[in-house]
């Protein structure tokens, strides 16, 4: 079992994350599921678990309902010279941000890109993009890709904010997806060369759905280009 938490359901660790290009039928996804935003390739719009149902943040009940992660990043690079290129890029302008892959996380969670599933990009087990470690209140999420898309790469991610209490029951709560977003895409805004352009519909806000809810979420995923020619490598 996990240490720390995940902001989402934490699900066994022995199931594999997915191979890059797998199908999208390995996850559950119903027309409903799919996001087709203009000009962008159509994605899931939750984040998946293990099990390839949409992922359950800690398994807990808010206000009353289940509360299912929504996609909420969207990240473009158009410069990568491979997508192995684009994540290294990406990790690094992550950590550059104050986010960096760090320990204490549920991982094994997986999202759906031009009909293709992808696993984390955050390899080591257990670990997901945070702006604090686990024992603290901290933003954080996954990222997933990257989906070739014209001459670029393209990542999808999932965040959250966590409250972090260990005298409490339970010791993490969910605060805010809508929070986590915006910090993280302006973190990398101010402090990296991947730049807010867009905010991009994904039509993944639940509000009158009596089981399930998505919490403070507004449907609205922020769109974060890459522009290298601002910022010299060493920089990032």
């Amino acid at each position: 079992m996990i240490v720390g938490n995940a902001g989402a359901q934490q699900s066994p660790q022995a199931a594999a994350p997915p191979a890059v290009g797998a199908t999208a039928p390995d996850l559950r996804l119903g027309s409903d599921d799919i996001a087709r935003p203009a000009g962008l390739p159509e994605m899931g719009k939750w984040m998946y678990d293990p099990t390839g149902v949409p992922a359950h943040w800690l398994g807990e009940m808010y206000v009353g309902k289940r509360l299912h992660e929504p996609i909420n990043v969207i990240i473009i690079d158009r410069a990568a010279a491979s997508p192995e290129d684009a994540v290294e890029r990406l990790s690094r302008a992550a950590a550059t941000a104050g986010c960096p892959s760090r320990f204490g996380h549920s991982s094994g969670y997986q999202a759906s890109i031009g009909g293709e599933v992808f696993g984390q990009i955050e390899k080591a087990r257990e670990h997901a993009f945070s702006d604090e470690v686990f024992e603290l209140t901290n933003d954080h999420g996954r990222i997933f890709g990257p989906h070739r898309f014209g001459s670029g790469h393209l990542f999808v991610g999932a965040f959250s904010r966590e409250k972090v209490d260990p005298l409490d029951a339970p010791g993490h709560r969910y605060v805010s997806f809508n929070e986590a977003r915006d910090r993280f895409s302006q973190s990398l805004d101010v402090k990296t060369p991947y730049k807010v352009k867009a905010f991009v519909p994904l039509d993944n806000a639940l509000v009158a759905n009596p089981e399930i809810t998505t919490g403070d979420h507004d449907g609205i995923a922020v769109l974060v280009e890459a522009h290298w020619s601002e910022f010299p490598l060493a920089d990032c």
